[in-house]
């Protein structure tokens, strides 16, 4: 243990950083040697990775990430397969499941980071539990230290303006579970944080507003290089023990925040999201079902609708007529119109059929929307939406959405959503089934015979 603190002397740099980089390294110490989760945080770290699973198994649905599928299967082949698929490289697999996995934008979220502790990190310990046959406690135990690790560097490595969250510091958690679940002890999980964190990429927000998805290569990038750092580590390769530090000062926006402490467990105030799209979004949504629900009428016959919000999601998801699926991600109109006519979201709707519906698309266009910043007063998040059909009107105001700590999604919610979203992969048998044992406790299961089942 004492070798983890050697190089930098916190007495004589009580900096913000230091903090940082030691209360990380303090949660090292404290969960490196966990061989098994309180039965909160196991229950928690086992929704999110069946949920994130279902994230990356509908993803792989879309023509792109079939295609560069294909592409790594044909360059880079390996002892690991996604259900129906080529085989693939540990490497080759952590890249399409980190990419399959926000492709929908059905996939977790922390606040605390500003971003997806999870989502690269799972993508990179799926095929590599696998091919080590590890046991679905260790899997979890490597998910936990990750997860940790990942909303502190979120929290602390802010990014610039005109950067996306998804490039850059993912791949510290990524490089801190890998080299758990490859058996590192906490000075090796720590060599591997700083080789990541001396060669962080940057990675631009313009894919956002421009609707490419070169955005969902981001966290590919950082499975991989999570990874990279982790095995050059169990190989003896090492990096300045404050390169998290030196990151901080010449490339991140770091603000000088409360360090939280190592016994803080962020992994609790993750949320799910029961439908596809960005968060700001559900709000309207889910008071556009609610309305279709109770008025009784075609979609159709609606003749005006308006959407009132708080000014975050007004500026984060306003992208209006949205020609590609990545922007209709981001756009509060589509998915008022969605729960309108569809009454859900889920990953079909950016499917080219669905997406392009004529119905769909006049409803889009027919949603005023009006930022109303008293709707977002005091940490507030409130969408009231009205709808005309007619003479007759209907409001309904939404306050709060399923899927935070204060409203978590139940596990026959996550198992439901895991069931639909594997349908083109497996049978629903076959899926409930993995679901149902992934969430049942028995930690001591070999996860790779748990995964094969699903193409058995």
């Amino acid at each position: 243990m004492n070798d983890l603190y050697r190089g930098e002397d916190l007495n004589d740099r009580p900096s913000a950083g230091s903090r940082q980089s030691l209360a990380i390294r303090q949660v090292i110490v404290r969960l490196a040697g966990r061989e098994t989760l309180a039965p909160a945080i196991r229950d928690k770290a086992g929704v999110l990775l069946l949920d994130t699973l279902a994230c990356i198994l509908a993803g792989r649905l879309s023509e792109e990430v079939a295609g560069a599928e294909r592409a790594f299967g044909n360059l880079d082949p390996g002892p690991f397969r996604f259900p129906g698929g080529s085989p693939l490289s540990v490497q080759s697999a952590a890249a399409i499941g980190a990419m399959s996995s926000a492709w929908d934008e059905a996939c977790e979220g922390l606040p605390y980071a500003h971003g997806r502790p999870g989502l690269a990190l799972i993508g990179a310990l799926l095929p590599l539990s696998v091919v080590r046959s590890s046991s679905l406690g260790e899997l979890l135990v490597a998910l936990r230290l990750g997860y940790e690790v990942g909303a502190r560097a979120g929290g602390w490595l802010r990014i610039r303006p005109g950067m996306h969250v998804d490039g850059n510091w993912p791949a510290i958690g990524v490089a801190a579970g890998a080299a758990r679940l490859m058996g590192l002890k906490p000075e090796g999980i720590w060599q591997a944080l700083n080789i990541a964190a001396c060669q962080l990429p940057a990675s631009l927000y313009a894919p956002i507003r421009s609707g490419d998805m070169a955005r969902n290569t981001y966290l590919a990038h950082c499975a991989q290089l999570g990874l990279l750092a982790a095995i050059s580590a169990q190989g003896g390769i090492t990096a300045p023990t404050d390169a998290m530090i030196q990151y901080a000062i010449g490339h991140a926006a770091p603000i000088d925040t409360p360090t939280p402490s190592p016994e803080h467990d962020f992994l609790l105030e993750s949320y799910l999201k029961p439908h596809a799209g960005v968060r700001h979004a559900h709000y309207g949504l889910e008071a556009a079902i609610q309305i279709r629900t109770r008025i009784g009428v075609e979609p159709s016959a609606i003749t005006a609708i308006r959407l009132e919000v708080y000014e975050e999601a007004a500026t984060y998801a306003g992208n209006r007529a949205p020609a590609r699926p990545l922007t209709g991600q981001f756009s509060l109109s589509l998915a008022v119109a969605a729960g309108l006519r569809f009454g859900e979201m889920g990953p079909e709707i950016y499917r080219p059929d669905r997406f392009n519906d004529p119905e769909l698309r006049r409803l889009e266009a027919l949603t005023e929307v009006l930022a109303r910043p008293e709707l977002g007063a005091s940490g507030a998040r409130t969408a009231i939406l009205t709808v005309e059909a007619g003479a007759r009107a209907e409001r309904e105001r939404v306050d709060s959405i399923a899927g935070g700590p204060e409203r978590p999604l139940s596990r026959e919610t996550v198992t439901a959503k895991f069931i639909r979203y594997a349908a083109a992969h497996t049978s629903p048998e076959r899926a409930r089934h993995f679901a149902e044992a992934l969430l049942a406790g028995d930690t001591q299961q070999d996860f790779g015979a748990m995964w094969s089942s699903l193409s058995a």
